[in-house]
């Protein structure tokens, strides 16, 4: 069994590399051609940089299945792209519709990745952490949370991001600050208990 989940977990870690790192090149590209200004402005969303930073983790978990730090690694890249999967179906879903969330390399990076970043965690990786060590989850949203708020409300004008999670719709960014947070530490006390009961 032990044998079966391991390769199992390396099967998925690997098309959640392959496919993050291909949908990202994809973004560089543009009518046939290199946009490098369409990819670094795609750098700014959460999606991208929590299914990279799953990616990443999925890569470790590929390279050192048994080493305790690529573990936590894999843990906050899935709480990660748990919080992109959940903020879309629950919040932006309202704002642009499901359909447009969900569709082309957005399917994959709002939900299929998510879901199999999920699945291979809980099923087939499934150890033992410690209540600290599950809000290493929260990380994701802790950095990215007050680049965010800057961007959208402080920076200077010409360097400005819109408001593209509407995170300040009716001057409401205070509520949405704190329940991203809340958010984020209620996967975190999920995957704590799914991975030790």
């Amino acid at each position: 069994m032990e044998s079966t989940n391991s390769t199992f977990s390396f099967i998925i870690n690997l098309i959640i590399l392959v496919l993050t790192l291909s949908l990202t090149i994809g973004i560089f590209r543009e009518n046939g051609k290199w946009n490098l200004q369409r990819g670094k402005k795609a750098f700014r969303y959460f999606t991208l940089q929590s299914n990279l930073l799953c990616a990443g983790a999925s890569l470790c978990m590929c390279v050192f299945p048994d080493e305790r730090w690529a573990y936590n690694l894999k843990l906050v890249g899935t709480a990660g792209v748990t919080v992109t999967m959940l903020t879309v179906l629950l919040f932006l879903s309202r704002i642009y519709g499901i359909g447009s969330l969900l569709k082309g390399s957005e399917l994959f990076m709002h939900l299929i990745t998510p879901l199999m970043a999920i699945a291979s965690l809980c099923l087939f990786e499934r150890r033992g952490i410690s209540f600290g060590t599950a809000f290493l989850g929260m990380l994701p949203v802790a950095l990215y949370a007050p680049l965010y708020l800057y961007k959208t409300l402080h920076a200077p004008e010409n360097k400005r991001w819109e408001d593209f999670y509407g995170f300040n719709i009716g001057g409401r960014w205070k509520i949405a600050y704190v329940m991203m947070h809340l958010g984020a530490a209620l996967i975190c006390l999920a995957l704590y208990f799914v991975l030790n009961f």
